[in-house]
């Protein structure tokens, strides 16, 4: 498989090391930072490019992994290349890439990635979309060189997927962000918290979250709430998300 990485982010990196560790031959990688792309293409014995001129045009597999915005701009670039156009993103409809390549596909990994931390790609859900049945048979071909965990997924379902992902992770986040910045603004220690976090993540591998809420808003706890409240006096933006969750969390226990 001969593949042009066009990106060289988080997802890029992660899914083009992926891919070279399987034995694809990873050609080039386009961005418009030709330093990132320099890095990235020394990490996978490829070339780098910043000139779509300069774009292999008989390479297998175009493989977009840049920010939503800009796929479309970059799928005009590859109009007249041979092989299948594949973006990774969760909420861009494969509509995008109509005629783009000899056909278009989705490969969407719904992981988190970051820059410092690898990520077991073969743990990791692959949703694969193409514009015919003999191009969704390459895409979930190239998804299964590096995952077992290869889903037919439409645009509409990866999208209901991509928002299930923002409220599970990125909130999720954004929440252990808050909790850090409480206890640190009181002189205590985020590593207090991990084995909760980690207990309550180890929880939901097993049982439906729904089954195992806790807390005081489940118990309808309402002098614990108000004291909570109380704490959060001096931020009225932290107390609104704490009231908001607290509220959604005793309708889902009456």
């Amino acid at each position: 498989m001969k593949l042009v990485c066009i990106g060289s982010g988080n997802v890029a990196t992660h899914l083009s090391l992926a891919f070279k560790a399987m034995g694809a031959d990873i050609l080039q990688v386009w961005s418009r930072d030709v330093k990132r792309a320099g890095i990235l293409a020394a990490l996978t014995g490829s070339r780098a490019t910043s000139n779509w001129s300069e774009i292999d045009r008989n390479a297998d597999c175009y493989l977009i992994a840049v920010k939503d915005d800009a796929i479309a701009s970059v799928a005009a670039e590859l109009k007249e290349v041979r092989g299948i156009v594949i973006h990774t993103s969760g909420t861009t409809p494969l509509s995008i890439l109509q005629g783009s390549g000899s056909g278009c596909g989705v490969l969407y990994p719904l992981q988190t990635f970051s820059a410092s931390k690898a990520v077991e790609i073969t743990k990791v859900p692959f949703c694969v979309e193409a514009n015919s049945p003999h191009n969704l048979e390459l895409v979930t071909a190239l998804a299964s060189l590096i995952s077992p965990n290869v889903y037919p997924v439409d645009s509409a379902q990866r999208k209901i997927l991509h928002l299930s992902a923002v409220f599970a992770c990125n909130f999720t986040n954004h929440l252990y962000a808050i909790g850090q910045q409480l206890l640190e603004a009181n002189g205590l220690n985020f590593d207090m918290l991990r084995p909760l976090i980690q207990e309550t993540a180890l929880k939901v591998q097993s049982s439906k979250p729904s089954e195992v809420q806790t807390g005081p808003a489940v118990r309808h706890d309402e002098q614990t709430l108000k004291a909570h409240k109380q704490l959060l006096e001096g931020s009225a933006e932290w107390s609104q998300i704490y009231e908001i969750l607290s509220n959604s969390i005793k309708k889902a226990h009456p």
